[in-house]
């Protein structure tokens, strides 16, 4: 694999061990987030918890991957303002039938596809806004 900038070799660097990825981010719509990422994207469900701390949280997992989203609700708000239209979650999918079912399953929820900031995913992939308004792209490539 070579470096995007500079065409040069990446090697792994063994003294850096990664076990898992989370990305965690606070929302005060908990349950219809979950909707959109589980029953939308159709990410499962890999842990829920209540009031621990004054937080409420659910995890969603990349199926196949050590790689999980987390969204957290505290008790006494958890105001989320979502970021610019280039901010992006973007999950790449080769198979076009696959995201042809989860752009079907977030249609049923009632989310339309929104145009894209950035024309660089006009022509392969379609940018939805999750409830909170963060957008993600489902790309119909393999990725990099």
């Amino acid at each position: 694999m070579a470096s995007a900038s500079t065409g040069a070799p990446v090697l792994f660097n063994p003294d850096v061990s990664v076990a898992q990825v989370r990305i965690a981010r606070p929302t005060d719509r908990l349950e219809a987030v979950v909707r959109f990422y589980r029953d939308g994207l159709g990410l499962p469900e890999l842990y829920r918890f209540a009031d621990h701390d004054g937080y409420d949280g659910v995890m969603l997992g990349l199926p196949g991957r050590s790689y999980h989203l987390e969204f957290t609700q505290r008790g006494a708000g958890s105001p989320c303002p979502a970021p610019s239209a280039d901010n992006l979650l973007v999950l790449y999918i080769p198979d076009p039938g696959h995201l042809a079912r989860m752009r079907n399953r977030i249609a049923a929820l009632g989310h339309e596809p929104v145009m894209p900031e950035n024309p660089y995913w006009l022509d392969k992939s379609v940018t939805f806004e999750d409830p909170d308004g963060w957008r993600v792209v489902l790309c119909q490539t393999s990725g990099i």
